[in-house]
């Protein structure tokens, strides 16, 4: 069985090209034009170890909202397809990761019920060429269109950089254990409901 699946979607604002395969190895291609961006999306494949293409044009002389929330709601597109009808997975998954004096916890379900709650305080501002509102709407995105009930908290920080490096890490790990296949589960879908 393979779990990898591609999206294209193509808008006034975005043309943005997604392939995901979730028994990957990490290895991630993100181009967005948005470089902080790039890096954060290279750790969350990374740290996910599922392999991760990620191709955007978008109207950066506007800003970068379009570009990232579409990548967002791409990026959740393509795990929904490559996930399936979730058939063994674990379904759960929790992680918490230090980085430097940040540390975020990083919390989902693949419910089928998409949604973020989101605890993370950064001021509004810059870093990089990255602008620090758009992380939450990245990850809004992400769970609404991957069906994932996600809870992001940030537990210390006072570096920018640093809390979102974890916070993407921290979800890409979560989303590691929850889509791993649980062998005793015997192919069943896990839930008392007999679906997702």
């Amino acid at each position: 069985m393979t779990r990898e699946a591609t999206v294209l979607r193509e808008t006034a604002e975005t043309r943005i090209e997604v392939a995901v395969n979730l028994d990957g190895t990490g290895r991630v291609e993100a181009s967005t034009g948005i470089g902080f961006f790039d890096h954060m999306l290279a750790a969350f494949g990374r740290h996910g170890r599922f392999d991760l293409a990620v191709s955007v044009e978008g109207d950066l002389e506007v800003d970068g909202h379009h570009s990232v929330e579409d990548t967002g709601i791409v990026i959740g597109q393509a795990l929904a397809q490559a996930l399936g009808d979730k058939a063994g997975i674990e379904r759960f998954g929790t992680a918490f990761v230090p980085m430097d004096e940040a540390l975020v916890m990083a919390a989902l379900d693949i419910s089928g019920r998409g949604q973020l709650h989101w605890e993370v305080d950064v001021p509004f501002g810059m870093v990089g060429d990255f602008d620090t509102q758009l992380a939450r709407e990245f990850f809004i995105a992400l769970a609404t269109n991957a069906g994932i009930t996600l809870h992001v908290r940030q537990m210390a920080g006072d570096n920018v950089h640093h809390i979102f490096e974890a916070a993407f890490k921290a979800c890409g790990r979560a989303l590691r254990q929850a889509v791993a296949i649980d062998a005793s589960l015997g192919g069943e879908v896990p839930s008392t409901k007999g679906t997702l």
